[in-house]
């Protein structure tokens, strides 16, 4: 129906019995009509195949009955089975303007703060990825940056996920629907062709075009993320490095370790000796960066957690600070780590008269705030 237009439909609406408690459909609830003319060409083909065709289409569009109110619906089924359909009789299919040429993808934004949030919620966290014209991301980037400019209530997001590999489309599912709930949005419905998502993107219901059953889920769980932690070297940095929005840079004395998920790198982190006298065995981050496909699962933010628990159960102290504004609030939020005594402040002490080996570094970041934690475990909260 895609290929016909619009002003050749005729739309014929009956009304729809439900039984079963409302999850079945006994009748459709919109009729599409269309009329084309048959050439030689078209002839020979329905000829060929001894279909008998006069050109007339006609496609009955499912209903069924959702919740005024809901967070979350899905509308999941195989191509060609009405689910775009649907989405035009619910109100049509969200759009955006589009992306200017030569601008990078943060500046669509009204905000900076806007950018960042938007990002967040499609798992986009990679700052580098912010500052790149569109044209110049992956095909996951670009997916979850579309998004971001489409997520608001009341949305109708086609074609969810048809375009990015399966990894990508369970992280971005799970990041979006943690950000429509926690921002409060309201009837934010998807389309897809893919049922893998189901348990990423957590409906509160889902219409199967292919059943005509209406499910209602509910808040589930997710499925269970198991990430293992390996010591590694510094040359595991390679694969990681340019994903990292502080540089691509390493300290070579730098203590490591790589995440790995069902056999895939996805994650590195590394930590360096404190560089100050007063704390005995203290540690502090140096540079921790998730894979762009996996972002948005909350993996980033366990890794640093697992590093911390390992060098406070063997009686050390561990130090982070961060302009990351998604690790940095859930730090504030964790009870896993506390605010020191610099946390959100700028710092005057790095001035250019002070002279050490950082002082580059320091110097050129004196007036930018971070996030600065000590993390001390939930075993060792009074």
């Amino acid at each position: 129906m895609n290929q016909v237009n619009q002003g050749e439909l005729k739309k014929l609406f009956t009304s729809a019995e439900y039984v079963g408690g409302g999850n079945k459909i006994k009748a459709g609830g919109q009729l599409l009509q269309s009329k084309i003319k048959l050439d030689p060409i078209a002839e020979e083909i329905a000829n060929a195949f001894d279909y008998e065709f006069d050109g007339s289409h006609q496609f009955a569009v499912p209903e069924f009955i959702i919740p005024d109110q809901f967070s979350i619906g899905l509308i999941v089924g195989p191509s060609g089975s009405g689910k775009t359909s649907i989405l035009k009789t619910m109100g049509g299919v969200s759009s955006h303007n589009g992306w200017q040429v030569g601008v990078p993808i943060c500046s669509h934004f009204e905000t900076a703060d806007d950018a960042r949030s938007l990002f967040g919620a499609t798992g986009l966290n990679s700052v580098p990825a912010m500052l790149r014209e569109y044209k110049n991301l992956s095909n996951g980037e670009q997916f979850r940056a579309d998004l971001a400019r489409l997520i608001c209530s009341g949305a109708r997001i086609d074609e969810f996920t048809s375009v990015v590999d399966r990894q990508v489309a369970k992280s971005c599912s799970w990041a979006v629907q943690r950000h429509i709930r926690n921002s409060g949005m309201s009837n934010v419905v998807f389309s897809s062709c893919h049922y893998d998502i189901i348990d990423w993107l957590c409906p509160d219901w889902v219409f199967d075009t292919s059943t005509g059953v209406l499910t209602n889920r509910g808040l589930l769980r997710r499925p269970s993320i198991k990430v293992e932690l390996y010591e590694a070297g510094v040359n595991e940095w390679k694969m990681f490095s340019s994903h990292h929005y502080l540089g691509h840079n390493i300290n070579k004395s730098s203590k490591c370790w790589v995440a790995v998920w069902d056999g895939n790198a996805i994650g590195f982190t590394s930590v360096l000796a404190f560089p100050s006298g007063n704390f005995k065995n203290a540690w502090r981050e140096h540079r921790t960066v998730v894979l762009p496909d996996y972002q948005g699962l909350g993996i980033g933010v366990r890794i640093s957690d697992a590093v911390g628990e390992i060098i406070t159960n063997a009686g050390g102290r561990y130090f982070s600070k961060t302009s990351n504004y998604r690790m940095g609030g859930y730090r504030e939020n964790s009870a896993s780590w506390r605010p020191t005594t610099k946390n959100r402040l700028a710092r005057k002490d790095y001035n250019s008269s002070r002279v050490t080996k950082e002082s580059g570094h320091k110097h050129k970041h004196a007036a930018r705030v971070c996030f600065c934690h000590e993390y001390i475990g939930l075993t060792k909260i009074n």
